[in-house]
């Protein structure tokens, strides 16, 4: 097992990395202290750079206009970008336009990939996904009330939807909802595409988290559904494969996010050596990387990152080797466990900048508050520990 890549797959990996601590990391400061919305049309400058240097979607296939690169690179990539909030999204490959875009050219048809997955994939439209509801719980999607009910040549769609990330302005929604309530409950929903300017269709606020409701991309919406018709043609996919379809996005998706988390992990674990190396904590020069303390936090950290980084590359060789299903407890293994991971390193670095950490002057408070969630979306850790462990006590038992 060897993920040292080819020399052209690395040279991509090391352009990439390359332009997040040239042209993006420097605009931190800026979107720290006035969000994304000011900084939208230096970043759509620094698309069209990205585009130009021919590093756009690398995890799109080539015939939509991305890299076609396969899941390995793609991840290490993932893990470049990550150490950057700006950077997912001027490479083309953010969520959940990434999860979207693998829905619609697996499963779109014709008109929908035309319609949706041409101006996803080159930039030029954002998209959402709608399936967590409020008055439901996120770890259970059985229990999803959201319904979509067949009226001629139109589906129409009732439901509230929140955590619906991005969905300030986004130009399509693919909403889960149930269709056929007496069908067995895995063939019950459906997903649809659902233009977000659909009558019926309203975006209600986006939800404050920790103090923050955000905007745009870093936002996560709360929808509201009424009466929302739609043309019956808008079905992504069969009817009742909402689940099936959901988990299919979830494989790849998760090596994306793990590796994602993994960046963050490594920008805050240089932040924490900077802060130890530099900062006078006596009149005599005593620094804070002098205390045997903070010496434990950057060991167990280093050794945390390195060995979660190893899980999640297997975690893709397997997905790649064998196919998602095969690989089904390292996907649910690494989620709980580079979350985990992800929130130790971050509050460790977060404790060694002391008050500095809780202010938005640096990153960390951000990466705090933004990915506490880590541990929640996409299944909870407490659920995915469950899933492995059962699966394992079961083939022990035979």
């Amino acid at each position: 097992m060897d993920f040292q890549l080819e020399p052209t797959k690395q040279s991509i990996v090391n352009r990439v990395r390359e332009y997040v601590d040239r042209e993006l990391i420097p605009l931190e400061t800026a979107f720290l202290q006035s969000g994304l919305g000011p900084l939208l049309p230096a970043l759509r400058g620094k698309r069209a750079e990205v585009k130009k240097l021919g590093l756009w979607g690398p995890i799109y296939p080539h015939e939509h206009g991305g890299l076609g690169l396969d899941l390995i690179t793609h991840g290490l990539i993932s893990e470049a970008l990550g150490r950057c909030p700006l950077a997912h999204y001027v490479f083309g490959c953010n969520a959940p336009d990434a999860g979207n875009v693998e829905l619609l050219h697996e499963f779109g048809s014709p008109e929908q990939k035309k319609r949706w997955l041409k101006p996803l994939v080159a930039g030029e439209i954002r998209s959402c996904f709608g399936m967590t509801e409020p008055g439901n719980s996120g770890a259970n999607p059985l229990m999803l009330e959201t319904s979509a009910a067949l009226e001629g040549d139109f589906w129409v769609l009732n439901g509230r939807k929140w955590f619906t990330t991005g969905a300030d302005g986004s130009s399509v929604c693919i909403v889960m909802a149930i269709t056929d309530p007496d069908r067995a409950p895995h063939e019950r929903a459906s997903m649809f595409l659902v233009p977000t300017d659909s009558a019926g269709y309203r975006l209600l606020c986006n939800t404050p988290v920790m103090g923050s409701a955000g905007a745009d991309l870093f936002s996560h919406g709360e929808i509201a559904l009424e009466n929302c018709r739609i043309p019956a043609d808008q079905l992504l996919g069969p009817r009742g494969s909402g689940f099936s379809l959901a988990q299919s996005r979830l494989g790849p998706g998760r090596i994306h996010h793990c590796m994602r988390w993994l960046g963050i992990c490594d920008r805050a674990l240089a932040m924490m050596i900077e802060r130890a190396a530099t900062r006078v904590i006596d009149p005599d020069g005593r620094r804070l990387g002098d205390s045997d303390i903070v010496r434990a936090w950057i060991a167990e950290s280093v050794a945390e990152v390195r060995a979660a980084r190893l899980l999640v590359l297997h975690t893709a060789w397997r997905i790649v080797r064998s196919g998602a299903k095969a690989a089904r407890d390292d996907i649910g293994i690494i989620k709980f466990h580079v979350a985990g991971v992800l929130q130790h390193v971050v509050d460790r670095a977060l404790q060694v900048h002391g008050g500095l950490g809780m202010t938005d002057y640096t990153l960390l408070a951000w990466f705090y508050r933004e990915e506490r969630a880590a541990r929640i979306y996409d299944g909870p850790d407490e659920v995915h520990k469950i899933s492995v462990a059962k699966r394992m006590l079961r083939d022990h038992a035979g």
